[in-house]
C-alpha cells in the first residue's frame, strides 16, 4: 500500500481529448486543439470513490493563408479562416476499487460547439459549392469506457485511458461548419504527474488518434499523435500559475476521395496558464484559464486557443 495522499481532483480523464480540431483530415480540421488536450492532475485517478463533473469552453480563432488546399467533403478549399466555440460537459464516475496503487474510472462528455467557417470552395470539375458557414448544434459524444490509474507514491502517478468519439453531432456533408465528423475516433492516451507538494505540478499526456472512414465521403483522415505538458508553480491560498504547451503531428497520410498526397499537419503552441483549488459548498472544486497562442504550424491554421475550465468533486 502507498502511503496517504490528497489529490486535488482535477480528474483530467473527463477532460482529456475533448477539443475538436487539427488540421490535415477531411474539412481541414481534426479533433484536438494545440496546448488544450492536458489538464491539471491529468495522470491521477483517485483512490476515493465518487463523481467528477467539469464544464469546460474551447474558444480557437485560426486561419490557413495562402494557396495552401485542404480536403472538405469531397471538394478542396483555400484561405481557410474558422472561429470555434468548445463547449463540453463531462461527468466521471471513479469505481471503489479501494486505495491500493491502482484505480480505475469511466466517464462521458456531451459537447456543444458553435462553428463559424470561411473558405474558397472548389467541388469536383471546379464547380464553386460555398464561401462560408456557421451554426451553433451538438458534436459528437466523448465516451470513456475505463481510465486506469497507477500510483508510484505520493506525488508521482500515471494513467491509461481511452477516450472515444461516437459520431453522434450533427453532420451534413454539403455543409463546412459541422460540429460532428461522422467517425469514431479512438484515442488511447497516457498520463503522467508529479506533484510538487507546495501546490504546483508537472503534468505530461500523450496520446494517439485513430479515426474511422467517413461513410458519406469515403475519407479516411490519417493518424494523429498529441504531447502536451503544464508546468505550474503553487502560489498559496489554493493558487497557481505556470505554462501549457502542446505539440500535433499527423502521423499518416489521409487517404479516399480527394485526399492530397503526404497532406500531414502539424502545429506548436506554449501559453500562460492559472488556476485556484479549493472548497466549494460539499466539494473540491478547481478554476482554470489558459492562453496558448499557435507559432510553429504547418498545413493547418494557425491561431489562438483560450480556454476555461470548471470541475466539482464529490468524494
Amino acid at each position: 500500500m502507498i502511503k496517504p495522499f490528497v489529490v486535488r481532483p482535477m480528474l483530467a480523464l473527463c477532460l482529456i481529448a475533448s477539443c475538436p480540431y487539427t488540421l490535415a483530415a477531411e474539412g481541414g480540421v481534426g479533433r484536438p486543439i494545440t496546448g488544450q488536450q492536458v489538464f491539471s492532475n491529468a495522470g491521477i485517478v483517485p483512490p476515493e470513490p465518487g463523481w467528477v463533473m467539469s464544464l469546460s469552453s474551447i474558444w480557437y480563432d485560426g486561419d490557413l493563408k495562402g494557396s495552401t488546399q485542404v480536403p472538405i467533403g469531397g471538394a478542396v478549399s483555400t484561405g481557410l479562416d474558422m472561429k470555434v466555440s468548445y463547449t463540453i460537459a463531462n461527468f466521471t464516475h471513479v469505481w471503489d476499487t479501494g486505495k491500493g496503487r491502482w484505480n480505475y474510472a469511466s466517464a462521458v462528455g456531451v459537447p456543444v460547439q458553435y462553428t463559424d467557417v470561411s473558405a474558397s470552395i472548389t467541388g469536383p470539375r471546379g464547380r464553386t459549392l460555398g464561401t462560408s458557414d456557421s451554426g451553433t448544434q451538438f458534436a459528437d459524444m466523448l465516451v470513456t469506457p475505463i481510465a486506469a490509474g497507477y500510483h508510484f507514491d505520493a506525488v508521482n502517478h500515471i494513467s491509461f485511458s481511452l477516450p472515444i468519439y461516437v459520431p453522434t453531432g450533427a453532420y451534413n456533408v454539403d455543409r463546412l461548419a459541422n460540429p460532428g465528423q461522422n467517425t469514431y475516433t479512438f484515442m488511447p492516451t497516457v498520463a503522467f504527474t508529479h506533484l510538487d507538494g507546495k501546490g504546483g505540478e508537472f503534468t505530461l499526456s500523450s496520446g494517439l488518434e485513430f479515426y474511422t472512414e467517413n461513410d458519406d465521403t469515403d475519407y479516411q483522415n490519417g493518424d494523429i499523435f498529441t504531447l502536451d505538458a503544464i508546468w505550474t508553480h503553487g502560489f498559496g491560498n489554493g493558487w497557481a500559475a505556470g505554462m501549457a504547451a502542446g505539440y500535433i503531428q499527423q502521423i499518416s497520410d489521409d487517404t479516399g476521395s480527394g485526399a492530397p498526397s503526404s497532406f500531414r499537419g502539424r502545429s506548436v503552441g506554449a501559453g500562460p496558464i492559472i488556476g485556484w483549488t479549493g472548497k466549494f459548498a460539499d466539494a473540491q472544486a478547481n478554476l482554470s484559464l489558459r492562453w496558448v497562442p499557435e507559432f510553429d504550424t504547418k498545413n493547418r491554421p494557425e491561431g489562438n486557443g483560450v480556454a476555461v475550465n470548471m470541475t466539482l468533486a464529490f468524494f
